[in-house]
């Protein structure tokens, strides 16, 4: 494998947490329930990631796979929630209030 190619999605991977954390603070601190729901969405999220990321890597090491692959299967069930969290979070169209 080409280290730079490693390099590159880990540097791809970093921007992308970034960009979600970025974007879950401001969703949090425009606060109401839109606020309220991103906080309890991303706790819930947390726990579900880690339990899948430990399961995957469980189960490759459990069926003959070295630790690199169990690691490789834990970091992409990471990787797939921050690309979930991100499409959403950007897509994401602030409401505007009707006036009347």
């Amino acid at each position: 494998m080409n280290p730079w190619t490693s390099f590159l999605q880990a540097t791809r991977f970093g921007l992308d947490v970034q960009s979600v954390i970025a974007l879950r603070l401001m969703r949090i601190a425009a606060g109401g329930a839109l606020g309220f729901r991103e906080v309890n969405r991303m706790v819930m999220e947390k726990a579900a990631s880690a339990l899948q990321a430990q399961t995957a890597a469980a189960t490759a090491l459990t069926f003959g796979g070295r630790p690199k692959k169990a690691a490789k299967r834990a970091t992409g069930v990471y990787r797939r929630a921050v690309m979930r969290n991100r499409r959403r979070l950007v897509r994401a169209k602030p409401r505007r209030r009707r006036k009347d």
